[in-house]
């Protein structure tokens, strides 16, 4: 087995959504915009004890050379948080896309990738 045979996709969804999402938005200083990834943003995944979205990675591939940039990674404890996080990214123009990792504690690991 190899490791994209594990990242499961939007072909995979069921009934609960756990294929982040990916936006940009610009941000409040010039060089410096905001990425948000979302698991749960038209339908809610659960948030209990028993099953709840762990964490979220994002990377960044440079436009230049392919390079992969691991830009941040955010965790929840479950019922009191929400897998929603933004991170600032300065030179957003130096990257061609932005993936994003998604851990469900009960489902696995699923991605998703947004061209920029």
């Amino acid at each position: 087995m190899n490791f994209a045979e594990i990242i499961k996709t939007a072909g995979n969804e069921g009934k609960e959504k756990h294929v982040p999402t990916i936006t940009v938005d610009k941000g409040y200083k010039e060089g410096s915009d905001i990425v948000r990834v979302v698991v749960g943003h038209e339908t809610a995944h659960p948030n209990t004890e028993a099953h709840h979205i762990a964490w979220i990675e994002l990377y960044g591939i440079k436009k230049d050379n392919d390079q992969v940039i691991s830009l941040g990674r955010a965790t929840w404890a479950p019922v009191y948080s929400n897998p929603n996080v933004r991170f600032q990214i300065n030179q957003i123009t130096d990257f061609k896309s932005f993936l994003a990792l998604a851990y469900c504690n009960i489902h696995g690991l699923w991605g998703n990738s947004l061209e920029v």
